[in-house]
């Protein structure tokens, strides 16, 4: 992509960090079951860029910390914790805003030294992240039960063997694949 590669081999001028970036996904899923969908989330529209600094305390399993444009006033940074599954399009994208910095700083910010991100991605680091999220795998729920070990490609296979069992794909929705240790109903056909 055009916004990871520097012109010349050295830094870029006015380039003050690396930093991952991720889009907020056009469709996300909410309520029970993820049944409700809607375009981007409750402070982000849909294709909104968001800066994701690395983690420096657990918002949560599936949550990160980002930072971006609000969907009520784009002129200011805010600093949220939004869910990793409504974001897609990760990349690796320079930093060159002193004020994204010290949105992207926190509480750690230095007024002293505005253009030094305190905990800053090293480049590699950053793509190393945006290639594991890029990868089309989803984690799977078995009769009911999410099992963030195991994961499967998009669009997921009928059948799965994990440890020795079969399981069949149940369902294949917003909220991933749902799979059963039952084996799909027979369809009953007449005989004629």
């Amino acid at each position: 992509m055009a916004d990871t590669e520097p012109t010349e081999e050295g830094t870029p001028d006015g380039l003050l960090g690396w930093c991952l970036v991720a889009n907020v996904a056009q469709e996300t899923a909410r309520g029970e079951s993820g049944l409700v969908i809607r375009r981007g989330t409750k402070h982000f529209p849909a294709g909104a860029l968001l800066w994701i600094p690395p983690m420096r305390w657990d918002p949560g399993w599936g949550r990160w910390h980002a930072v971006g444009r609000h969907r009520g006033n784009g002129r200011r940074y805010v600093n949220m914790v939004v869910r990793a599954d409504d974001l897609e399009n990760f990349r690796v994208k320079g930093v060159y805003s002193e004020g994204l910095v010290r949105s992207l700083n926190g509480y750690d910010h230095d007024p002293a030294a505005p253009r030094t991100l305190q905990d800053p991605w090293t480049r590699e680091r950053a793509q190393s992240w945006a290639d594991g999220r890029n990868q089309l795998r989803e984690v799977i729920v078995v009769d009911g039960r999410r099992h963030p070990r195991i994961s499967v490609p998009n669009p997921p296979p009928a059948e799965l063997q994990v440890g020795g069992e079969i399981l069949h794909l149940a369902q294949y929705g917003t909220r991933g694949p749902h799979y059963s240790r039952m084996p799909p109903p027979v369809e009953w056909v007449p005989e004629t």
